[in-house]
C-alpha cells in the first residue's frame, strides 16, 4: 500500500535533514530548490559538506518528535498488521 505525500509534507516532518545526515557520510543529500518559499525542484546530489548547524539541527528534531507523537498509533498499528 502506497500513499502519494508531497514533498512539502515530508519535509516538514523533520525527516529531510535526519535522511541527509545519514547521506551526508556518503557525500550525498536532497536536494531541495526553493523559490518564494515555494519548492521548485528536488534532486540527489553529491555534496563536500557534512552535518547541520545545531540550529538547524534542533528544528528537525522537534518536527520529527512531533510527527512521532502524531503519528505514533498509526505506526504501530501499520507495523503490526
Amino acid at each position: 500500500m502506497v500513499t502519494k505525500k508531497e514533498w512539502s509534507e515530508f519535509r516538514s516532518t523533520g525527516l529531510l535533514l535526519i535522511i541527509n545526515q545519514i547521506l551526508h557520510i556518503f557525500g550525498w543529500a536532497i536536494v531541495f530548490e526553493m523559490e518564494n518559499n515555494e519548492i521548485k525542484n528536488v534532486y540527489p546530489a553529491r555534496v563536500k559538506f557534512r552535518g547541520f548547524s545545531n540550529d538547524h539541527t534542533d528544528v528537525a528534531y522537534k518536527q520529527l518528535s512531533r510527527f512521532m507523537e502524531d503519528n505514533a498509533t498509526d505506526l504501530n498499528n501499520e507495523a503490526q498488521s
